[in-house]
């Protein structure tokens, strides 16, 4: 039987992380494995000691190297997930050290991908008005699906956005005039009936608060619809944010403060993926590279 916490969680780093579905599948393997280990038991009773035991298992039937240390990653990976969503008290991951996780940033899109992919949903349809909302929103303010989702229209300002990110904590983030054009159209032309502002932004077809999963395939589905050939999910537009403001002259600390980075090193990254983004042009375009 399918363990529902492992659904949740592979259904949680398809939205939020923007991993390739080979990636998704493997940490599901790897969780599976771990749950037959446990002999089903709830993850709860889980210690530390538990994992070690698991790891020595591994080793002891002839597993690579790289096989255990991606394996502890996906354990590391749950354990904190579960730990966020209340399941468990304690993260056990954290008293285990491995190479740091999702390091890699994904592909970025272009200024002119986003023109197409924020172009491709219908603006005169209620569900299309609502797709225009999210994307421009996530491409304007660089917050997390799961941020997107919890939003209320009183979270909304004309200039502001006001989101609660990781550990509850509050932050403010800038908005353009064109995602709140957007949120507007929405608004006023199939959310009418609105008598409060305490909320969801964005609703289903049948009104319920929106779903991580439901943002993430109806972005793979404008990025179908527009074209575009890259492995595009929510964080995407999380990351292009984040690259075109750095690429446009913006500071790294302004850039840390609206993605909710606790560490500059998180967001250090992007430095290094401009920098070879820039190498990458001049090689192309330099007429002596």
């Amino acid at each position: 039987m399918r363990d529902p916490l492992i659904a949740d969680f592979l259904d949680y780093i398809r939205s939020e992380k923007g991993l390739s579905a080979h990636t998704i599948e493997a940490y599901g393997r790897d969780l599976v494995l771990f749950k037959e280990f446990l002999q089903n038991k709830p993850w709860k009773e889980s210690s530390a000691n538990t994992i070690v035991d698991f790891l020595a298992w591994l080793h002891a039937r002839s597993y690579a190297s790289s096989s255990v240390c991606r394996i502890l990653v996906s354990i590391k990976v749950f354990f904190r997930f579960l730990k966020k969503e209340g399941e468990i008290s304690v993260d056990l991951g954290r008293y285990f050290d491995t190479p740091k996780i999702w390091q890699l940033v994904p592909e970025v899109l272009t200024i002119q991908e986003v023109d197409l992919l924020l172009a491709a949903p219908n603006p005169e349809e209620a569900v299309g008005a609502r797709d225009r909302a999210i994307l421009e929103l996530l491409y304007a303010t660089g917050m997390r699906v799961s941020e997107l989702c919890q939003l209320m229209i009183c979270d909304l300002s004309d200039t502001f956005v006001k989101v609660w990110g990781k550990g509850k904590k509050e932050r403010v983030i800038p908005v353009g005039s064109k995602a709140i054009a957007a949120v507007d159209h929405y608004l006023l032309h199939f959310r009418s009936n609105l008598k409060e502002e305490n909320i969801p932004l964005f609703v289903s077809q049948k009104g319920r608060p929106i779903s991580r999963i439901t943002v993430w395939s109806r972005v793979k589905m404008y990025a179908q619809l527009a074209g575009i050939q890259k492995e595009v999910s929510p964080h995407t537009l999380r990351h292009s944010f984040a690259t075109h403001l750095l690429e446009n002259g913006a500071d790294l600390r302004l850039i840390q403060d609206m993605l909710g980075h606790e560490d500059i090193g998180t967001t250090d990254r992007y430095t290094h993926m401009t920098g070879n983004r820039i190498q990458a042009a001049f090689a192309s375009f330099h007429p002596r590279p």
